[in-house]
């Protein structure tokens, strides 16, 4: 059994595909979702502590923050919503690490040749450097 899952969505239209591959898990109602959103923030301090407190909601638009309520919502089991600052990847990684994920799970848009060297693979990062499985969800 899936105890905890991190779902990372970032407002985009992939965030919708993530979603529709969580509800295909089939979670039990003891399984607990939470909902990653990391605000980037280009000139993150790697030297700040772990724990760092959570973002404060008025930094993300409030109908992305409808949105992932509105997943919340339609989710069969409990979950939570984390709002962060940082490096997506980094935090995404800390996240799971502070909520002992059995799974992320998280999108890819498919990024290729210059572009993914000039933008990076946030889901790449991710699967390199967490302590769980991930599973990756491909923009269609």
């Amino acid at each position: 059994m899936l105890g905890k899952i991190l779902v990372a969505l970032d407002g985009s239209e992939l965030s919708e595909q993530v979603i529709e591959m969580v509800q295909q898990l089939h979670l039990e109602p003891a399984s607990t979702v939470v909902m990653a959103h990391v605000i980037v923030n280009s000139g993150a301090d790697p030297d700040v502590a772990v724990d760092r407190p959570q973002a404060e909601t008025e930094t993300i638009p409030y109908h992305q923050l409808e949105r992932l309520q509105a997943y919340q919502a339609i989710l069969p089991c409990k979950s939570t919503i984390e709002l962060v600052t940082g490096d997506p990847a980094e935090e995404i990684v800390r996240l799971s690490n502070i909520h002992h994920s059995d799974l992320i799970v998280m999108g890819s848009r498919g990024l290729t040749g210059m572009s993914r060297i000039l933008q990076g693979s946030v889901s790449n990062e991710v699967v390199e450097a967490a302590p769980c499985s991930v599973l990756v969800v491909k923009l269609k």
